[in-house]
């Protein structure tokens, strides 16, 4: 409360009438690129077991270390608002069983994630993600159908100057070379970095080349490479990944210090790029995750995904003043003078609605030529009108607010004719 009135949280954001026509527009694209794809939505609880996230993202994660918003229930369980998607999902497909389904399982839920961290453009502590998610498959075509579909997403909505950044974080196999290589690099500059990498180094090496204080920024530029520590293996993975990259001609740039926030991803990771939205490049990451089913309770599993902040969808939409269509308006105005009319006005707006009709009513008395103009300021293609007298004779006016041409119509046909005028209204 600020000043004696109540605020929205800091790092939260009210939705308001203006933005709707964006937030419809993007998840009404969204449902139609998964389609295109196969991809199946399902949801998700917004709480989950705090043990969850601390198995999946991992400690010595700044989500579990720092951003979870975690809670005891009155029955003393420790729950945690969701602050990703993923681990949700794949605890959901061990618990139902979805492995037994046909390879890959590809699934996508759009719902709010929690982070108490600084807030930022198109970056909030209660923001809605999108998370898609494909099972079952270690194919690097597999990785690039789900990279395909974060650049169709971008593209469908309108945003200009794509790019991926591209990186592999190899696996069990090769990881512990490179991350004893890390170590060796970091601990001769030990004395330069910040507190909190020190921490990292001891507790979950890789997450120091995330790191945004501007001090370790000259260690992580010599830092050694992922790629040059990958087994064959991977190696090959990564290989091919780029060679059907190529093929599609999809521009992209080997980050070697993108290993992604979360300890889950192995092999393939990724970012999609786009311009318009300041410092934040990044509209979407993701990447591979072979060992997180497996870490959380179940089958061994391979599995691919990303995910993006709609906020910061949105955002980017705005930068590059990408128009998006408006929400549908009222089509009929129904505008009445006197009560008894009143009567008869609101069971024609009923019978309106049935039939599918956008309808928009005036309340409070006024006068047929402020009815009139509200109903020219509402986009409403054409007024219905009824007064007392037309009430007696059984009749209603049909106005067409873009000619002015105004029709008697009978009160039984009314609906119908309103009905077939709209048919030509585009």
């Amino acid at each position: 409360m600020a000043g004696g009135k109540f605020q929205a949280p800091r790092g939260t954001q009210d939705v308001l009438p203006e933005d709707a026509p964006y937030w419809r527009h993007v998840i009404n694209t969204i449902h139609k690129v998964m389609a295109l794809y196969g991809f199946e939505q399902m949801d998700l609880p917004i709480f989950e077991e705090t043990a969850l996230f601390v198995r999946g993202v991992g400690e010595g994660t700044d989500i579990v270390d720092k951003e979870m918003y975690t809670f005891r229930d009155r029955g003393d369980a420790e729950l945690t608002l969701r602050p990703e998607l993923t681990a949700g999902i794949m605890r959901a497909f061990v618990e139902h069983g979805m492995y037994v389904r046909p390879k890959p399982v590809k699934l996508y839920v759009i719902g709010p994630c929690f982070r108490y961290e600084r807030p930022q453009a198109g970056r909030f502590r209660q923001h809605t993600q999108l998370s898609v998610e494909a099972i079952g498959e270690q194919d690097p075509a597999l990785d690039v159908e789900v990279m395909s579909v974060a650049w169709q997403l971008y593209a469908e909505l309108g945003a200009q100057n794509l790019s991926y950044q591209i990186n592999s974080t190899g696996d069990p196999a090769c990881r512990p070379r490179y991350v004893k290589a890390l170590v060796d690099y970091y601990r001769q500059h030990l004395t330069e970095i910040c507190e909190d990498d020190r921490r990292r180094l001891q507790r979950n090496p890789l997450r120091v080349l995330d790191c945004k204080e501007p001090r370790c920024q000259p260690v992580i530029e010599g830092a050694p490479h992922f790629l040059d520590y990958l087994c064959d293996n991977c190696a090959d993975h990564f290989a091919t990944l780029r060679t059907y990259l190529d093929a599609l001609g999809r521009p992209y740039t080997i980050n070697h210090r993108l290993v992604r926030g979360l300890d889950y991803y192995t092999k393939t990771v990724f970012e999609v790029w786009a311009q318009g939205i300041g410092a934040q490049n990044a509209v979407a990451g993701g990447g591979r995750y072979d060992g997180l089913i497996e870490a959380i309770g179940g089958p061994p599993t391979p599995g691919v995904g990303f995910a993006t902040g709609l906020e910061r969808v949105i955002l980017t939409l705005k930068e590059q003043g990408t128009a998006v269509p408006p929400l549908p308006g009222a089509q009929v105005a129904v505008v009445h003078l006197g009560q008894p009319a009143r009567l008869e006005a609101l069971r024609l707006a009923a019978r309106l609605r049935s039939a599918g009709v956008r309808v928009a009513e005036s309340f409070g008395g006024r006068g047929l030529s402020a009815q009139l103009k509200a109903a020219d300021r509402l986009g409403a293609a054409l007024a219905l009108i009824i007064g007392d007298d037309e009430l007696s004779r059984g009749v209603a006016l049909v106005r067409d607010l873009r000619t002015g041409v105004q029709e008697e119509q009978p009160l039984d046909a009314v609906v119908q004719t309103l009905v077939n005028k709209l048919r030509d209204v585009p």
